[in-house]
């Protein structure tokens, strides 16, 4: 009976493989870039306040991620690709965040609303794998298909890692945080909003802070 046991476990093995031990969820713009890259972009249009007021309302949850998103796309869209991807190939990054990332790319992970098409560069430069927004290039230029929900995404990781700890600060982090399984609250860039630091077990002031936290869990 013991031997059959034994069988029929390493028969179901393949079937359902060890989960990795942990994941680490990093928001991209404000977090491991050490600027927002949306008013980055906006310099290319002449949209510099336009999108920065509606960027500092969607940061501060009073506007929904999505239909902000949706409309920051619409007024940046025709901006050249090339253009985008020199910007962002540029993109200062909290050199500490951006270390720790290229480290360890199998524990690695982006979770960000922000657009594939645009963030390439950024996210060839960090080497490892994400979760973005998701659009298409036409010959009339960018088509937005889907904005990433971070929590489905973060349920995508649970099912591959035991832990999953979420690094963020601003109010589309909330759906990171609630579906993670440790949420770190970042302040490098911007102070976390009320909600990210309720929901947060660990706070950080800085990129030096948060790798050195990181690290230890």
């Amino acid at each position: 009976m013991q031997q059959r046991a034994v069988q029929y476990t390493r028969a179901l093995s393949p079937l359902f493989p060890r989960r990795k031990k942990k994941a680490f969820a990093f928001d991209l713009d404000g977090t491991v870039t050490a600027v927002e890259l949306l008013p980055l972009l906006a310099r290319h249009a002449g949209l510099e306040e336009e999108i920065a007021e509606l960027t500092r309302r969607t940061l501060s949850g009073e506007i929904d991620f999505e239909h902000s998103f949706r409309m920051r796309f619409s007024m940046l869209r025709h901006i050249p690709l090339l253009r985008i991807h020199e910007s962002m190939a540029t993109a200062p990054l909290d050199p500490h965040i951006a270390t720790f990332i290229t480290s360890r790319p199998d524990e690695c992970v982006i979770v960000t609303g922000n657009l594939d098409l645009w963030i390439m560069p950024l996210l060839e430069r960090l080497g490892c794998r994400y979760f973005a927004s998701h659009g298409t290039l036409r010959e009339d230029g960018p088509r937005l298909h889907s904005v990433l929900d971070k929590g489905a995404a973060v349920r995508v990781l649970r099912t591959e890692y035991r832990d999953v700890i979420a690094i963020g600060e601003s109010m589309n982090d909330v759906p990171l945080f609630k579906a993670a399984t440790v949420g770190v609250a970042f302040a490098g860039v911007h102070a976390p909003v009320p909600e990210i630091r309720k929901l947060a077990r660990y706070h950080a002031p800085d990129g030096a802070a948060l790798c050195d936290l990181l690290a230890r869990l």
